[in-house]
């Protein structure tokens, strides 16, 4: 078990494409950094993928990012090819499949705003390139396909704020009873619990990166239906857009 700490930065700055940081350790192909803005796989999210420019061996891909399974304060990076341990200590910069990044962003939120519309528990989420979907606890549905894409990209239009706020984790507890997803609870972790309230709309602990403003949400469209179960229906989501520009900030 690794016992280093990554500061997990994209907490707090979801927007930053570039970064230095330092080389904490290597594992093979597995690299952890002092300071990271990859977003680890977690809550339905895929985690980011990029680059890792090192002093003497060049630039190199990451594949994934996840967290340790005992040291969940611990973020690696799954690299294309291995470098040595003489790394560590050593200066790297990274970047940030942005196109990607930005996708899951737009539709982690917009998951966010299916979940005010659902009075639902949700038991399963998934999310990655223009596709997301979020299962529910539920027996019979509430609204249709159409009803429900006419009612996203109402609030998508709405230009609705997105605000994160973190909090000390020892009110963790106490915040558990926001969360819609019990299968996908905020990472245990010495970090701060990160809440997110879509204004008027939506609030609860969630780990993920989100964008601050529904308007840049692209236009969504609900594809599906289906029930999976007794007590289980899943809403599966589209953009009708693909390869939208990335904002710039």
């Amino acid at each position: 078990m690794s016992d280093y700490q990554t500061n997990c930065a994209f907490d707090r700055e979801p927007y930053v494409r570039d970064f230095c940081s330092t080389v904490l350790d290597v594992k093979g192909d597995l690299a952890a950094l002092s300071d990271t803005f990859f977003y680890p796989a977690g809550g339905g999210q895929p985690g980011d993928c990029g680059t890792l420019q090192f002093n003497n061996f060049g630039e190199i891909r990451v594949l994934e990012t996840f967290r340790d399974q005992q040291n969940r304060s611990c973020v690696w990076h799954r690299l294309a090819s291995p470098v040595p341990t003489a790394v560590v200590g050593e200066s790297v910069a990274g970047e940030i499949d942005w196109q990607l990044r930005y996708g899951n962003m737009q539709m982690h939120t917009c998951l966010h705003l299916l979940c005010s519309l659902i009075s639902a528990p949700v038991t399963g989420c998934s999310m990655g390139g223009d596709k997301g979907r979020l299962d529910f606890d539920l027996p019979e549905m509430q609204f249709s396909k159409e009803e429900i894409t006419l009612r996203l990209n109402e609030m998508i239009a709405d230009r609705i704020n997105v605000r994160t706020t973190l909090v000390s984790p020892e009110h963790r507890d106490s915040l558990l009873p926001l969360v819609r997803n019990r299968y996908a609870l905020p990472p245990d972790t010495g970090d701060a619990i990160k809440m997110i309230e879509i204004e008027g709309v939506d609030v609860q602990p969630c780990g993920g990166t989100h964008v601050a403003n529904t308007s840049e949400i692209r236009q969504v469209v609900c594809e599906k239906i289906e029930k999976k179960g007794r007590q289980n229906r899943r809403i599966v989501l589209r953009f009708i857009e693909s390869g939208a520009e990335p904002d710039a900030r």
